[in-house]
């Protein structure tokens, strides 16, 4: 049987381009002991793409190989199988890549619990979740009455780690490009306040919105936000940094705040990647199930149909032209 696949071909220099991809027709290969077929359903594309794409051996984890699939995670079903432990019809999530069908052995996979739509274990149990979990609660440890803000906060990591502050008892500030979505921060997810940072007087509006100060900052996005919260931390207060997503498109970063209020505040900064903590995923799992089965964890997914469209759908990710996760269904 054949099936379609991306393929990475090119690096980016600074924008994703159509020419970084080849669109390949491939034979599903004949299983070996151990291995299954798995028809991918839901594919999820994140912004830490552009980074496994670019020619960087420092960084986290291994670009992505030119000539190999392009990397992502998702969810599918598997349709055949000589694992003992996965058997045809079980829902698993996982790395996959850009391909229609994905052969595995199980690693980095995980078997689904019934009754959980694609959607909702993209955008609540897979990486938005698990980055917000990490980030937000085992590093930042927050304290109920603490203020927190969070910048890109109605992208997918962002709109769970308001909510997850939300359910622990603190006190949110979330920031977004347009109206629309702070208002659905504020009226669907349940923020304090939510600040179009696009809006001429951001300063004096984050600055009135956090009167007590800020103990914690979850970075996703850098800019201006930044550089006002920066200056409203408390003492003592946790900087978590998990993306810079408005350098990604630059090919100069901008300029980052002066140190000296990490030394008179005592402030802490700390950057992670999920990698350094695949270990740690059942036991966030199940406290992001906890939460979803309360009602504490809405989400909104954005799909672009079809595999190809990934090619050209990924740049809504550096424009803001997505309404929530962004994800391709197949």
């Amino acid at each position: 049987m054949q099936y379609t696949a991306v393929k990475l071909v090119k690096r980016p220099t600074l924008y994703i381009t159509p020419d970084l991809f080849e669109v390949v027709q491939l034979e599903t290969p004949e299983l070996e002991e151990g291995q299954f077929l798995v028809k991918q359903t839901h594919m999820s594309l994140d912004p830490a793409m552009k980074g496994w794409m670019m020619e960087d051996r420092n960084s986290y984890i291994p670009p992505v190989e030119l000539g190999e699939i392009m990397r992502s995670s998702g969810v599918g079903e598997v349709v055949e199988s000589k694992n003992p432990q996965f058997a045809v019809g079980d829902r698993v999530v996982g790395m996959m890549g850009w391909t229609e069908y994905a052969v595995s052995t199980g690693q980095g996979l995980q078997k689904l619990p019934e009754g959980i739509p694609a959607e909702a274990v993209l955008c609540v149990l897979s990486l938005p979740g698990l980055t917000a979990y990490q980030g937000l609660v085992n590093i930042g440890k927050p304290k109920a009455g603490e203020t927190l803000v969070v910048s890109g906060a109605a992208g997918s990591v962002g709109s769970m780690v308001g909510q997850i502050a939300k359910a622990e008892g603190l006190r949110v500030v979330g920031t977004a490009g347009t109206d629309e979505k702070c208002r659905w921060l504020e009226e669907e997810l349940g923020f304090d306040k939510a600040i179009n940072y696009k809006s001429d007087d951001l300063a004096k509006q984050l600055i009135d919105a956090t009167p007590d100060g800020v103990d914690l900052y979850f970075e996703n996005t850098g800019g201006a936000v930044q550089h006002i919260t920066y200056g409203q931390m408390n003492a003592h207060g946790r900087i978590i940094v998990c993306g810079m997503i408005a350098d990604y498109n630059t090919d100069k970063p901008s300029p980052g705040p002066n140190w000296i209020n990490m030394i008179r505040r005592r402030l802490t900064v700390t950057g992670f990647a999920m990698p350094d903590h695949w270990d740690e995923v059942p036991a966030m799992t199940e406290k992001l199930l906890g939460y979803f089965t309360a009602g504490k964890l809405k989400y909104r997914a954005h799909k672009l149909q079809g595999l190809e469209s990934a090619i050209e759908g990924i740049n809504l990710l550096f424009t803001g032209g997505n309404t929530g996760k962004l994800m391709v269904e197949l």
